[in-house]
């Protein structure tokens, strides 16, 4: 496996540690907490950095077997659909205050995007591929 995508693969896990233990302490800040202004119930919050912990153990195993890597790139991909679905969402807009921007949850959807097209233009352009 080349070393930019192991490396690529290995921040990924970084990044979803971060994100699991922001859930699960319920330190809503950007980038680590999609929607970090919206009413939340703890225990959503526990439920998410518990589920991050599969994305954690994917990512790590696609860092360590080239075979698993079009797996996770296939979760992370559903990921930013599902995410892009909840900002068009009427559920959404309905716990926004008049005029909130949404502009935040498409930036880190966008981000998320980024980290797909990357890791997936790695994992394409290998060179034993």
């Amino acid at each position: 496996m080349p070393n930019l995508l192991r490396l690529g693969l290995l921040a990924s896990v970084a990044y979803f540690i971060a994100m699991s233990i922001a859930h699960f302490f319920g330190i809503k800040v950007p980038i680590l907490f999609v929607y970090y202004d919206t009413p939340f119930y703890a225990y959503q919050d526990k439920i998410i950095a518990f589920a991050v912990v599969s994305y954690i153990g994917l990512f790590y195993a696609a860092s360590r077997d080239i075979k698993t890597v079009p797996i996770a790139l296939i979760v992370l991909g559903l990921t930013v659909l599902g995410l892009i679905s909840v900002n068009l969402s009427d559920a959404l807009a309905s716990v926004l205050a008049d005029g909130q921007s949404t502009w935040p949850y498409w930036a880190q959807t966008g981000m998320l995007a980024g980290i797909w097209a990357v890791l997936t233009l790695l994992y394409i352009r290998r060179p034993d591929a």
